[in-house]
């Protein structure tokens, strides 16, 4: 085993090339992501299972209020995305320093408390994805189970099934796929989770159908930002509109909380099997995604606080068998593997806990998808007080933030149905 001290150059370790020809203009590891790499982030982070609910969600609202709502967020998140990604260089757009966290973004435009508020909303809602995608996991592996056991013993059978092992095994995988260094080479985990949300999706609507019938720097990074937040959330908003709508004339009033685990369906059993693991396999990728930014921001601390640390510092060159050599940080590897633990025995010991997500999201949404987003803009772009422009942005940060309040009271009492309905020994 070699090891070495990446102190004062850690991307060298990455990239593997001591000679600089891999670095970009700022002395970083050089960029490889493009606008496919980014529109498959976007989509891996944006279309998660809970798009099988969006029947559920319109059976609630009515077909028209439902559609026009879906339609009116997506092109306030598209807004938004734009004037974030015009703050990734400040103090301008195209020839700015570039800020590579959304906390350095609002810390560059908009400073003092802020800047926690957006570190406490941002990890918050980051921690609390994580957990949430190991419960969904585990809930589409016993469903694949609970499939099974309803074609072999029929549709009225008791299949009972524990999620802690469904659990316990999607833990297993995000410790050996945490290893990962950074977030650049987590391009093709994406790329495969895109795939799969289309499947489950897909076979979602195409179920549906079914029953309503017999029932890179150049460009400049701001625009390759735009135009991957135009692909993905254009795709996203036509696979929830598709979802939703045709999940809903299939079951009308009576569409279930999730077209495959609460069984709006039953045969064919291998495809419902099939878009489950399709499920699983995305939500291996996207909690990688999530978890990426709190794995940096606890080792740049780390290494910031204590630099001449070996432990913290230093990269162990190893051979694995089967995947050739590989560097290895003591301190990444405890600290990630710490992490996804700690993030399954709190699934397990809350499976209610996506209805406590349901209220951090609540809570993020407007703070970091728009108050930011729209605060750094009137700062970059020097917006008039009072202007009609400033009145049309303060009224936009205004109004969702009284949807943000709605939908944070709608989530507490849904919290707090979840606790009462739960029962610890029964899965």
């Amino acid at each position: 085993m070699k090891s070495f001290n990446t102190e004062h150059n850690p991307s060298a370790v990455e990239s593997g090339d001591a000679s600089g020809n891999r670095f970009d203009d700022d002395g970083r590891e050089k960029r490889t992501g493009t606008f496919m790499t980014a529109s498959a982030h976007i989509i891996t982070a944006v279309i998660g299972s809970g798009v099988l609910s969006l029947s559920w969600a319109i059976a609630q609202l009515g077909w028209l209020a439902g559609t026009v709502i879906l339609v009116t967020f997506a092109i306030i998140n598209y807004y938004t995305s734009t004037m974030l990604a015009d703050c990734y260089r400040s103090p301008d757009a195209v020839p700015g320093t570039r800020n590579y966290t959304y906390m350095d973004v609002v810390r560059a435009y908009l400073g003092g408390r802020k800047v926690q508020l957006c570190g406490v909303a941002q990890y918050g809602s980051l921690v609390g994805v994580t957990i949430g995608y190991t419960i969904t996991a585990s809930i589409s592996l016993v469903a694949i189970g609970k499939a099974n056991c309803f074609h072999d013993k029929g549709h009225d059978a008791k299949c009972s099934m524990s999620n802690y092992p469904s659990m316990a095994a999607f833990g297993i995988v995000q410790i050996i796929l945490s290893q990962i260094p950074n977030f650049h080479k987590l391009s093709f985990l994406s790329i495969i989770a895109t795939v799969m949300s289309f499947c489950y999706a897909s076979i979602g609507i195409g179920l549906s159908i079914a029953r309503a019938d017999t029932l890179k720097s150049t460009p400049p990074e701001n625009k390759v930002m735009k135009k991957a937040s135009l692909a993905g959330v254009s795709t996203t908003t036509v696979f929830y509109i598709l979802c939703g709508g045709i999940g809903y004339v299939a079951f009308g009033n009576k569409a279930p909380g999730d077209l495959l685990t609460d069984f709006g369906f039953y045969e064919p059993y291998w495809l419902i099997d099939f878009a489950n693991a399709c499920i699983v396999l995305h939500l291996i990728a996207a909690y990688q995604v999530f978890a990426q930014p709190i794995f940096q921001f606890v080792e740049k601390k780390c290494n910031k606080k204590w630099p001449e640390s070996i432990f913290i510092t230093s990269e162990h060159s190893m051979n694995i068998p089967l995947i050739g050599k590989c560097r290895v940080n003591l301190f990444r590897l405890l600290w990630r593997t710490s992490y996804v633990v700690l993030t399954t025995v709190v699934a397990m010991i809350f499976p209610f806990f996506n209805a406590i997500l349901g209220l951090l999201g609540a809570l993020a949404f407007w703070p970091l998808t728009v108050y930011f987003p729209v605060a750094m803009h009137i700062e970059q772009a020097e917006v008039k007080k009072y202007s009609l422009r400033w009145i049309g942005l303060k009224l936009l940060v205004s109004l969702c933030l009284i949807v943000s309040l709605l939908a944070t009271i709608g989530s507490i009492v849904g919290l707090i149905t979840s606790v009462k309905a739960y029962k610890p020994f029964n899965n």
